[in-house]
Order: C-alpha cells, then structure tokens, then sequence
C-alpha cells in the first residue's frame, strides 16, 4: 500500500498534537496548551477533529477535585499518521531526483 497523504494533518495543531502523542502515551490538555501555546477553545477545536476522525482518544477523570482530560493515540491514528509521514518522506524523495536531474 502507497503511503497516503491525510488532511487531517494539515493543520499544524493537529500535526503537532500527534507528534506528540506518537511520543508520549497520553498527554493532558493542559500541556497541550502550554507547549503550544494556544487558546483553550482554538486546542479543543482541533483535538475534537481528531477524536471524530478517530484517531486519539479522549479520557476524563478527577485529580482532586480538579477535572482532568487526557489524549492517547489510537491505533488507527498511530496508522494514519505513520502514513502521512511516509508520504512526505516519499515527497521530498522524489522532489530531491527531481531536482538534480534539471
């Protein structure tokens, strides 16, 4: 199978959000948002469009009495992005060819 090229990616919240997802095995909102520096409503926006998609999971809990959401990798995004990386690799690949044969 060709790697594959997701929209899904092209944000670079979301890409950023599941850089660090393949790295970590959870990962809370509020880190997130630290690390990347970015608005409450603007983080839960992107990461809702990776739940829809599939590819990371939410969890809810209580520390304290403090609510707390953590994000996981699903497989099929751990998949998905994988692929998506390939095909870039894959580009760049072919562009470098492309290149020095002009």
């Amino acid at each position: 199978m060709a790697a594959q090229y997701d929209k899904a990616f092209e944000n670079v919240i979301r890409l950023r959000v599941m850089s660090i997802l393949m790295v970590n095995e959870t990962y809370d909102f509020n880190s997130f948002k630290q690390v990347m520096e970015v608005t409450d409503g603007n983080l839960a926006t992107h990461l809702r469009k990776l739940e829809e998609k599939g590819f990371i999971r939410v969890s809810k809990s209580f520390i304290g009495r403090k609510p707390q959401t953590t994000y996981q990798a699903s497989k099929e995004g751990r998949n998905a992005f994988t692929e998506h990386l390939a095909f870039l690799e894959q580009l760049i690949k072919d562009n470098k060819t492309t290149s020095s044969k002009l």
